[in-house]
């Protein structure tokens, strides 16, 4: 056994502890990074870069048989094995060598193995070899472990040896029928994808697809995987697998009927990598997420959390499990530890230098489905729970210039919900082909609470998608030309029932 001292250690060295780690180190702190896995972690090689790339070719091509010229050029499908080659490029062969090499630039050591809680400002890290190294820390301990899939309670699922979005996103070959269970992003996207790489798809899905987004979202999502082949079974839930003498696993539905597939994904939902962490020295169940304060401090009654030394950043703390959301969250932990460390003052406030202010109502994110959905901030059902008075401009983006050169029937919808009180954005959503880069204009504007009366000084440029925020202002109305001070809620409400 050895035992090594730093300033800050962060178990898990994946998008999000790295960015701690970094910023930590920036500040001048000695950084241990604790990894068990691949450095660069899940968003690397089984989540947000290989599943793109896996829904890349077929969305390229699809684009192109939407713009005449274009489409008379294509004369094949997906190539599925250079598909799966620049899939696997992207996903750097499951090597972390490029990771392990930058944090060495960066000055941030790398200790391999299972890191585990032993005490205050402790770590115990066990590596493959049996080899056990005792880390502690003057400062600050970041759990940056992130999530893991969820296995629903279906009786046999287990033993049909089912995908988890991990297999999905580096399997080598492409089953020839795949059922997919769940109706969240990444039920959605791997159903776009091996249905665009040749796979009979079907989704069984309790509740319609993308349940937290905008209700159109999901609705335009499911047209547009119908019209590509899926079989989209909405509010139907599978009650048993059990695989047939020939191999197939077959699954029965709550209304007795049967989906046969080859393959069988479960994408039902997240839990977090807590279970062997030793939460328990901290006061804390073990397999629980970590609920933290805005500078990312995990909460606690125990005695042993006294003294601002334990944060969790990314999927683990649940706030938005997102890779970028979690790699912000690290930014504002890693100034924060940095900050503690030297004596001086935390900025606290909303939007201050060390807090996470946008988990709570400005969180980006884009489904790479054909259509893109594209949305950040409230919904509106969401903004009427919250109690805003609000107004929702709605806008068909085919009517837009730049979609009729993007792509012949161009299909998509943008929504933006306005608090009338401040005539402020809460929310955007778009979607559409190409949305995707729309978003970040529509983030700025939500964080800065850009007025309503500024925006109409952003001149989209022509013709561009970008046109849409024009069309949205019209539909509002220019303030000081129009009574824009109509109470909606009521409208609001019943549009969501």
């Amino acid at each position: 056994m050895s035992s090594q001292s730093y300033d800050v250690i962060v178990i898990g060295g994946g998008a999000v502890g790295e960015n701690a780690a970094d910023r930590t180190a920036q500040g001048g702190l000695r950084t241990v990074v604790v990894e068990n896995d691949l450095v660069g972690g899940e968003c690397s090689y089984w989540a947000c870069m290989p599943s793109k790339a896996l829904l890349r070719s077929g969305a390229a091509l699809a684009a192109a048989k939407r713009v005449p010229g274009a489409a008379e050029a294509v004369t094949g499908t997906v190539d599925v094995r250079a598909a799966l080659k620049q899939r696997d490029s992207i996903a750097s062969h499951w090597k972390d060598d490029g990771q392990a090499k930058w944090l060495e630039s960066a000055g941030i050591d790398l200790v391999r193995g299972h890191a585990r809680l032993t005490g205050t400002k402790e770590v115990t890290v066990t590596a493959v070899d049996g080899t056990v190294t005792v880390l502690t820390a003057t400062h600050a301990i970041v759990v940056s472990t992130g999530s893991a899939s969820l296995l629903p309670d279906i009786p046999g699922v287990q033993d049909v040896e089912p995908w988890t979005s991990r297999d999905a996103t580096s399997a080598q070959e492409i089953p020839r029928r795949l059922a997919v269970i769940g109706g969240g992003v990444v039920a959605a996207e791997m159903a776009a994808a091996y249905a665009s790489l040749g796979s009979t798809v079907t989704v069984i899905a309790r509740s319609p697809l993308l349940g937290g987004q905008e209700p159109f979202a999901g609705e335009l999502v499911t047209a547009a995987l119908r019209r590509s082949g899926v079989t989209v079974l909405v509010g139907r839930s599978t009650t048993e697998a059990h695989r047939a003498a020939d191999g197939t696993v077959v699954l029965t539905l709550d209304d007795d009927s049967t989906v046969s597939a080859e393959k069988v994904l479960v994408a039902t939902g997240r839990i977090p990598r807590t279970h062997d962490l030793g939460l328990e020295m901290v006061g804390l169940e073990p397999g629980d997420w970590l609920s933290v304060d805005d500078t990312m401090l995990v909460q606690g009654d125990s005695p042993v959390l006294a003294g601002d030394w334990l944060y969790a950043t990314g999927d683990v703390n649940h706030r938005a499990l997102l890779t970028h959301q979690g790699k912000y969250q690290a930014r504002a932990a890693g100034d924060a530890i940095v900050t503690r460390a030297a004596g001086s003052p935390i900025d606290t406030a909303p939007w201050g230098a060390h807090v996470a202010t946008a988990d709570h109502a400005a969180v980006p994110q884009v489904t790479f489905t054909d259509p893109e959905v594209a949305s950040v901030g409230l919904t509106a059902a969401s903004a009427v729970k919250a109690g805003h008075r609000i107004r929702i401009l709605d806008y068909d983006l085919a009517n837009l210039g730049g979609a009729s050169v993007l792509a012949v029937g161009y299909v998509g919808k943008a929504r933006a919900i306005v608090d009338l009180d401040r005539e402020v954005l809460l929310g955007v959503t778009f979607v559409g082909q190409d949305v995707a880069e729309l978003l970040h204009s529509a983030t700025v504007a939500i964080v800065g609470e850009v007025p309503i009366n500024r925006l109409w000084h952003a001149v989209p440029s022509y013709p561009t998608l970008s046109e849409v925020w024009l069309r949205l202002l019209e539909a509002y109305g220019r303030p000081g030309f129009t009574d824009n001070d109509t109470d909606t809620k009521d409208e609001n409400e019943d549009e969501n029932e």
